[in-house]
């Protein structure tokens, strides 16, 4: 079922800082991802939360790997198609992948496990359409300071800050699905920059998230001084949000 978190995908909130990557860093962790697995030509390639297929036009015009791209938002797939319609984009949940087992070399999820209802669901599906030894590559928020979760997500903003998670339950996850850490990279400073022109755009990140929510503390018109403003600050600043690059592999004897 979609929910308001695709409210800031769907808008243009983000894509006035990302362009249509709508992510941290644009495409930079995605070139350094595929440098980082070893694809053969025309690998099968799976980009989980595709938006309006940046990402996979590019895996294939610049890569040529056999890219498909899936999203539950209609809105952001058509707009993909109209700019090229010879992309491969399906509607689907990452928590219900629409693929037979072991059917793809690789899985991309590039700010997409932060936004979804079921992370346990959806490593589940990616393992399951991965072939043994496939490759999964995420770019993703984390928390910084796992303390600091509580508070943000007793603010129940709908949004995937309060769906991030820390790093090193991330890895346990990932570790008891069947996965093996090849690599993990902090790239905070990409969040720190996008944080700048998003600031640049809309006064505040505080004003930000609110825009992009429908939470009970909603008051992207009110005052700064706001009681709700003031809760979103300091849960922000505690949780330290970062951002990251994890590279894994199915184990070669899964099946």
């Amino acid at each position: 079922m979609k929910n308001d978190i695709f409210k800031m995908y769907e808008s243009d909130l983000l894509s006035q800082a990302t362009g249509d990557t709508l992510r941290p860093g644009g495409f930079f962790l995605t070139d350094l991802g595929v440098k980082s697995c070893d694809f053969l030509p025309d690998a099968r390639v799976l980009d989980v939360g595709c938006g309006c297929g940046a990402t996979v036009e590019r895996l294939v015009s610049l890569y040529q790997l056999q890219a498909i791209g899936l999203d539950p938002s209609e809105l952001l797939l058509e707009s993909g198609r109209r700019k090229n319609p010879d992309l491969n984009l399906i509607r689907g949940q990452g928590e219900d992948l629409p693929f037979p087992a072991e059917n793809m070399d690789g899985v991309f999820a590039e700010c997409a496990l932060s936004v979804m209802e079921d992370i346990d669901q959806a490593l589940n599906e990616i393992f399951r359409v991965l072939k043994p030894s496939g490759w999964l590559v995420i770019n993703d928020v984390y928390a910084r300071n796992p303390d600091g979760l509580q508070g943000l997500q007793e603010l129940k903003l709908d949004s995937c800050i309060r769906r991030a998670l820390p790093k090193e339950q991330l890895v346990n996850k990932l570790v008891e699905q069947g996965f093996k850490i090849v690599n993990w990279t902090d790239h905070t400073n990409l969040l720190t920059q996008l944080t700048v022109d998003l600031i640049m755009a809309h006064g505040s990140m505080t004003q930000f998230w609110l825009k992009t929510t429908s939470c009970s503390c909603s008051c992207a018109d009110s005052d700064s001084d706001s009681v709700e403003t003031r809760l979103v600050q300091a849960a922000l600043k505690q949780v330290k949000m970062g951002y990251f690059q994890l590279i894994a592999q199915k184990d070669a004897h899964c099946s």
